[in-house]
């Protein structure tokens, strides 16, 4: 009886990569909803959830991915990031 351990080193990796990206996505979510660091803490969130989107394409397919619109909620937090006026966040009382 052979084992394929590339196969299985390869899922071990993916599972690895998909609980990493959706735990720090999840707690970055958590914590934008504070306003603290926006700019930097949306950048992340972008980030982590293209890392999820994209390990979520290579084990289940695109279609997955389309339909829980992880796509869709990188480029928010992407949009974020960009957006230059602040007005009910901590970011905006603490620089005065």
């Amino acid at each position: 009886m052979r084992i394929n351990y590339f196969r299985y080193l390869n899922i071990t990796i993916i599972k690895a990569f998909l609980r990493l990206a959706i735990s720090s996505a999840f707690l970055s979510t958590v914590v934008d909803r504070f306003g603290f660091k926006t700019e930097f803490r949306a950048k992340l969130s972008g980030i982590l959830i293209l890392t999820f989107a994209l390990s979520m394409t290579f084990s289940t397919g695109i279609k997955g991915a389309f339909d829980f619109s992880v796509f869709t909620a990188s480029a928010a937090a992407f949009a974020l990031k960009n957006i230059k006026e602040k007005r009910w966040e901590l970011d905006s009382l603490l620089q005065d």
